[in-house]
């Protein structure tokens, strides 16, 4: 006979393996994104990223997800690959019906996923020839040709594989959502060195110390402030009322409500701007065309003009985002095949209208933090003369998933109790029954 386990300890062994293997995943993805690719000559990239105006924002965005473009690692093009190609399906999902359709039930999920990993490697195919044929051009490739081409496509496009194969194992295995764990690693990664440069800066006399002082206040404000607006809900009430389920079963009427956050959209408009933002800086790295250059060079980030554009874009992006994923229709549908309806409006459409219409006010102050926790580092970097790479976009992305984090290890402890207390229950009963008999 195999001696009896004690109730509770299986969840908590449980728990321990997925962090164990949340930890050893990462260590791996931060060990290969130090690895440079053997076909780069990385100081000659450095050199030139140092001189460049127009290209130095898109590589920033691969670095600040987690690659090392900048660097020309083996995992340099990082997650965004695959974060390209799951906003290719989520924009879909809300102009293609037969999509959305799909995302419905879980045959259609499995399916679309394959899809996106699909499409992931033809992204990571496009963007690793793309890099190939700007460093080979910076003259940046010792031995430069086809072969030295294809060998760097064949890196980063595996590298690029890799890593979404890493956090969809930590999704699955792990704790959290993988593929954000990878991108909040990495930018607590940049944390530490960042903090030097900054001491340096002040012993240096670049920086005072009062500016270094104001500068880490606003950081601490904006970390409150971010983790206040991600918890920040509008709660719509719904009643469902009492009914006869048959055979004299009887649920009794509920009062609850549906939470619609502030940031609905989470960090996503924010990387949309930055992407249409740097648009006119990449091609003109790439093509060398006048007008685009002159544009590029209007849109230098700190400007007036670049500010004002991102605020913008962060706005118009988070009311399109917001309203791709959050679809009142079928809200107002589920509530009606339920039963439920919101106090003193009628279900069906004019439900849908009423969400749509408090969505609406509701994006509106989300969007326009979302825009100002983007703006006002810069701005106070500028001010102080100090830009740090842990800026507003890095802050809301790692505040998010920290909190998911938490609250996914507190649902395990959580179920790991409701299990102990069952098997309790359990024992106990089986104990009375047979002394019954």
């Amino acid at each position: 006979m195999t001696a009896p386990r004690m109730p509770g300890l299986n969840m908590d062994e449980e728990l321990k393996n997925k962090l164990l293997f949340t930890a050893l995943a990462i260590f791996i993805y931060r060990v290969g994104a130090h690895i440079v690719s053997p076909t780069v000559d990385v100081a000659a990239l450095q050199a030139y990223l140092q001189t460049s105006t127009t290209s130095g924002t898109l590589f920033q965005l691969y670095d600040a997800l987690g690659g090392g473009l900048s660097r020309a690692t083996i995992l340099a093009l990082g997650i965004m690959p695959y974060i390209s190609a799951s906003i290719v399906f989520q924009l879909a999902a809300g102009v293609v019906p037969t999509v959305s359709k799909m995302q419905k039930d879980e045959e259609g999920r499995k399916k679309i996923t394959q899809w996106t990993r699909y499409l992931t490697v033809l992204i990571s195919l496009s963007q690793a020839y793309t890099f190939a044929l700007f460093v080979e051009g910076l003259g940046a490739v010792p031995n430069p040709g086809f072969v030295s081409r294809m060998l760097m496509v064949v890196i980063l496009t595996t590298g690029a594989i890799f890593v979404m194969w890493l956090g969809e194992q930590i999704t699955e295995r792990g704790i959290g959502n993988g593929m954000s764990l990878l991108i909040t690693v990495s930018i607590l990664e940049r944390l530490w060195p960042g903090t030097f440069h900054m001491i340096g800066f002040v012993r240096d006399g670049v920086m005072s110390f009062p500016a270094a002082v104001l500068f880490l206040a606003v950081l601490v404000g904006m970390i409150t402030a971010v983790v206040a607006m991600t918890l920040a809900a509008r709660k719509i009430p719904i009643q469902i009322p009492r009914k006869v389920m048959g055979r004299g079963r009887v649920r009794e009427g509920q009062k609850t409500f549906i939470p619609v956050r502030l940031i609905t959209a989470g960090v996503m408009p924010i990387i949309f701007a930055q992407t249409v933002i740097i648009v006119p800086s990449t091609l003109a790295s790439f093509t060398q065309n006048g007008i685009l250059r002159e544009v590029a060079n209007f849109m230098v980030p700190g400007s007036t003009a670049y500010n004002v554009l991102f605020a913008l874009l962060i706005v118009v992006f988070s009311y399109f985002y917001t309203s791709i994923i959050f679809n009142s229709v079928d809200l107002s549908e589920n509530l009606k095949k339920q039963g439920g309806f919101i106090p003193g409006v009628k279900p069906g459409a004019a439900t849908a209208d009423y969400i749509d219409q408090v969505l609406a006010r509701v994006t509106l102050p989300g969007a326009i933090f979302l825009a100002a926790i983007s703006i006002i580092p810069i701005l106070i970097g500028k001010q102080v003369g100090y830009q740090s790479t842990f800026g507003g976009t890095s802050v809301l992305i790692v505040v998010g998933v920290l909190l998911d984090t938490i609250a996914q290890i507190e649902q395990h402890r959580t179920l790991r109790k409701y299990d102990s207390f069952m098997k309790t229950g359990r024992v106990k009963f089986r104990g009375r029954q047979q002394r019954f008999i």
